[in-house]
Order: C-alpha cells, then sequence, then structure tokens
C-alpha cells in the first residue's frame, strides 16, 4: 500500500502496510503490498502516525489443521493409529517410523472405560515398546472442574512431557476430552493433544470440535478454549460396553431414521435381528452426523458468526443440566430443550401438527426425555436472557421449519413461548411422569 495521507478533521494521519519477510533466522517489516519473497508471512502489520501518537495494528492468520479419523480396533497393537495417526507429514512420519527413539506418552482415561479397556490399552501400549503414564480418573460432570485440570497438569509436569512430538492422549467421553483439551490449552500455552472418544455423544459432537473446557460458577464450560486436538480417533468399538441410557443420551444429538436399530445393536453388528445391513447403517449415521458438524464448525471455529444452527437444543438445556446435576445426562437435557422447541415452532406456525407429533415420537421411540418439571417458564426465561448477553443482543433461537429443516429466530414473542409451554406440559408431562414410574 504504501504511505497515504488522510486528512480526517484536520488532523493528517500517514498509514504504512508492511509485510513480512523472513531473512535468516529472524522476521523483518518490508513495505508495501505486493512483496515477492520466498518467505513472506500471511501476517501484516500496519502503522498509522499521527501528530499526537503512532499504533501499529497486527493481522496475524492462525490456522489450525486437525484429522478425524474412523479407524476399527484401535487398540489393536498392529494398528499404529494411537501412537501414529496425528502426523500428516509424510517425511516425518516416516522418521518416526525409523528413528530408535522410545515413543513416551502421558494418556488420561477416565476410570470407567479404564475398567473396561485398562489391560487392553496396557498390552497395547507395552506391545509398542512405549514408555507411557496413564492417569484413570473419574471425569464426570460433577467433577468437571479447574480443580481436576490442574491435578492433570501436575501430572503431566512431572512426566516432563515434550510438548512438542508428544501429545497428550485422552480416551473417555465428552467430560474427558473437554477437561484435557483444557489442560493441554494452558500447559506451555498450548500442547498438542488427542481426542479417542468412548461414549456416543463424544463421538459425533465433543471429539471433532475446537471446544475445550470446566465448569465454573455454577455454569456449565464458562472456563474454556476453542483449541482442536492434534487428531480425534473414532473407533465404534467402543460402543459396545457403552450402556444403553447413554446411547440413547448420545442418539439425542442426532435424531435418526433407524434409531431404534442403533439403540437396540449399540452401532455394532447385530445380523441375529436386524441383518447384515446393520454396520453399514451405523456407519452412515455417524458419517453424517459428523460430516454436519465439520460443516458447521470448519468454517466458524470460533464461533466469530453467533447463528449457528447446531444449538437447537443448546438455549436452556445448560441451566436446566447443571440445576438437576447429576439426574439428566447432556443429551437427554439438550432433548428436553428440543421438544420444547417443537411446540415453540408449532406454534410459530413454522411446523404442521403431524410434523410436531412424529418429531416427538422419535425422540419417544429412542428411550429419550421429552418433558421434565425443573424446564419451568422461569427457567426459560432466565436462560433466553442470559443467552442476549453473550449473542451480541440477538436471542438466535434455532427452531425447525420441516422434518430436517431449520432456521434461526429473533423474533419469537413472550405470548408464543408461554403458549408452547402450556401446550408442551399439557401433552407430554402426563406420558413423561408415567415413564420415570415405570
Amino acid at each position: 500500500m504504501g504511505k497515504v495521507n488522510l486528512e480526517d478533521n484536520d488532523t493528517k494521519e500517514k498509514k504504512t502496510e508492511f509485510s513480512l519477510v523472513r531473512v535468516k533466522d529472524t522476521w523483518k517489516c518490508k513495505r508495501g503490498k505486493k512483496v515477492t519473497a520466498d518467505n513472506v508471512s500471511a501476517a501484516k502489520i500496519y502503522e498509522s502516525v499521527t501528530e499526537n501518537s503512532t499504533s501499529w495494528t497486527v493481522v496475524s492468520p492462525i490456522v489450525f489443521t486437525y484429522k478425524v479419523t474412523e479407524t476399527r480396533d484401535l487398540l489393536e497393537p498392529s494398528n499404529q493409529t494411537l501412537l501414529l495417526g496425528h502426523i500428516s507429514d509424510p517425511q516425518q512420519l516416516e522418521d518416526m517410523k525409523k528413528s530408535n527413539k522410545q515413543i513416551r506418552r502421558f494418556l488420561v482415561v477416565d476410570q470407567e472405560v479404564y475398567k473396561f479397556y485398562g489391560p487392553k490399552l496396557t498390552e497395547y501400549l507395552e506391545a509398542n515398546k512405549v514408555l507411557y503414564k496413564i492417569l484413570a480418573l473419574p471425569t464426570t460432570e460433577e467433577n468437571k472442574s479447574m480443580t481436576m485440570a490442574l491435578k492433570i497438569l501436575e501430572e503431566v509436569n512431572n512426566f516432563s512431557l515434550d510438548r512438542r512430538t508428544e501429545p497428550i492422549i485422552a480416551i473417555g467421553g465428552g467430560v474427558c476430552l473437554d477437561i484435557v483439551g483444557l489442560a493441554a490449552s494452558l500447559y506451555r500455552r498450548r500442547t498438542p493433544y488427542i481426542r479417542v472418544p468412548t461414549t456416543l455423544l463424544s463421538y459425533i459432537d465433543a471429539s471433532v470440535g475446537a471446544k475445550t473446557g470446566v465448569n465454573f460458577a455454577n455454569c456449565k464450560n464458562k472456563l474454556g478454549a476453542y483449541i482442536p486436538p492434534a487428531a480425534a480417533f473414532l473407533d465404534l468399538s467402543f460402543m459396545q460396553t457403552v450402556p444403553r441410557r447413554h446411547i440413547s443420551n448420545g442418539l439425542a444429538e442426532m435424531l435418526k431414521t433407524h434409531g431404534r436399530m442403533l439403540l437396540d445393536t449399540k452401532f455394532q453388528a447385530d445380523n441375529r435381528v436386524y441383518g447384515r445391513n446393520c454396520m453399514q447403517v451405523a456407519s452412515q449415521a455417524t458419517r453424517i452426523a459428523i460430516v454436519n458438524m465439520l460443516e458447521e464448525l470448519a468454517p466458524n471455529l470460533w464461533e466469530d458468526d453467533l447463528n449457528r444452527l447446531v444449538d437447537f437444543g443448546h438455549l436452556i438445556s445448560p441451566a436446566l443440566e447443571m440445576k438437576v446435576l447429576p439426574s439428566l445426562l447432556h443429551g437427554e437435557a439438550v432433548n428436553i430443550d428440543m421438544s420444547y422447541m417443537v411446540y415453540v415452532s408449532k406454534e410459530r406456525g413454522l411446523l404442521t401438527e403431524e410434523e410436531k407429533h412424529r418429531i416427538i415420537n422419535c425422540m419417544v421411540g429412542l428411550e429419550l426425555p421429552v418433558w421434565h418439571e425443573a424446564f419451568t417458564m422461569e427457567l426459560i426465561q432466565k436462560s433466553l436472557q442470559d443467552r442476549l448477553k453473550h449473542s451480541g443482543g440477538l436471542v438466535r433461537m434455532p427452531l425447525p421449519v420441516a422434518l430436517g429443516e431449520a432456521e434461526i429466530s429473533n423474533d419469537t414473542s413472550c405470548e408464543i413461548l408461554h403458549r408452547a409451554y402450556v401446550k408442551w406440559c399439557d401433552e407430554l408431562s402426563v406420558s413423561s411422569d408415567s415413564n420415570s414410574d415405570s
């Protein structure tokens, strides 16, 4: 751009654009927009000089690259994905395989997961001659705190982890992945980490995104960062040891056809009842869920755009989940929120009565709760007020407008919210009460 003089309120301002060029072992400013050199940074520095001040504006693009890999038999000793699957550079990968240097890994594993897979994980690491430390922790929503993150960091520090070449590995549900992600982002300002989800919810949600966090001040994920993992490794075989309720919990985030079959088979092949196509359906369902999530995340990883359809079911549910902890799982709270929003859509004329019942019946068929006594009008109003504070003054309410389609709404009146709430309670509270009694 060079030098430009601008007149603004009789104050002369001189603006200069600098590119950054690498010279030997350092970076140097070079004036102008069109700089040709072998080592030019994508970053820019803009200098502005007036009679009274000088200021510099730094524009430094940050590019994050991370892999999401679906694989089978992740803990089979011959499968190198867990140890080397995060490396994208072919030369670096080849060098690692040829190197005589012992691989070191620090692993945080949910203690319930460790009960099932601890021996197999240990066998895997020892078969591959890995120097390792396994930290098994009770990573529950109640324990999702900075205290837990700091405990992890103390152990990481004792392990003398090399943050350049030794990613921390998190194996567990969404809570485990969130806590470890935050801890990794804090250790030496950013240490790479790997996510291995072992629940359906974390498989199609937490593992593929960039969010990390812990609960704080009785609010869900109030402390956190947007730091994606180096890689996420997904293996559906972990689902076979997940309790049925937790499979249902995950299905709340991916209301799909064939849902009952996926619930019954836990996303595994089960030829006895459903035939040979069960695994194909399971793979297709998770693939659609993952791709849909990545489509939303990739261009908006830091949520600069606050209009997010994936927030459907996440407006009231965080407050509900924390209020009744630990009686509701995350996906169950989300489903109750979605159920109410379906009634809001119907009252707004966005859904027909038939579409409303079809969605609710799908939820019930997946054994998900569709109503809760703690989901009150007071909770709704407070949650939406809080939403305004953190969403640029707009509620940005995702609402279904047809089966498989949704739009963002900012003009839903209090009258409609109340009318939908009354009908929601009248139609669903009785059935929900009878279900909880059975």
